[in-house]
């Protein structure tokens, strides 16, 4: 049976139904393993990010007064960059782990939730806290 509200305890169901854990050594290898892979998502945003930045070949810039808001784009740039392509590779490979972490917390799980927050927590302060540097506008209207 699905748990509808947080609960705490070494029983768990996590993702597929042969991830079971029934011993305190199991749910603690399952609650390492979530942690590891928020901090990998931490760390795949951060090559995502910095692979953007090389492969728009834009240098990362804070918009100004003088910057315009409407900025004119080449024809062919879109589709002929095969960085783009490896970028929204990245993206996919991203946002699926992103959605993995996203289910194993609706395990609803206290253990499985505590580990996923500290995981994304830990791996942004080692791989995403230089960020701020990388930003690239694209557009540098508010609004957009």
């Amino acid at each position: 049976m699905m748990h509808m509200t947080f609960y705490w305890g070494k029983k768990v169901t996590l993702l597929f139904d042969s991830w079971k854990t029934d011993s305190w050594t199991g749910y603690a290898l399952t609650l390492l393993a979530c942690f590891l892979f928020s901090v990998f998502y931490q760390y795949m945003e951060d090559r995502r990010i910095r692979f953007k930045v090389i492969a728009t070949g834009k240098k990362p810039s804070t918009p100004s007064i003088d910057t315009p808001l409407l900025l004119p784009k080449l024809a062919g740039s879109r589709w002929s960059n095969p960085g783009k392509y490896a970028a929204a590779i990245l993206f996919c490979v991203n946002s699926s782990i992103g959605y993995l972490l996203m289910l194993a917390v609706m395990s609803f799980n206290g253990g499985v939730f505590l580990a996923i927050v500290l995981g994304l927590s830990f791996g942004y302060l080692l791989f995403r806290m230089a960020d701020e540097d990388l930003v690239v506008v694209d557009n540098p209207c508010a609004c957009a």
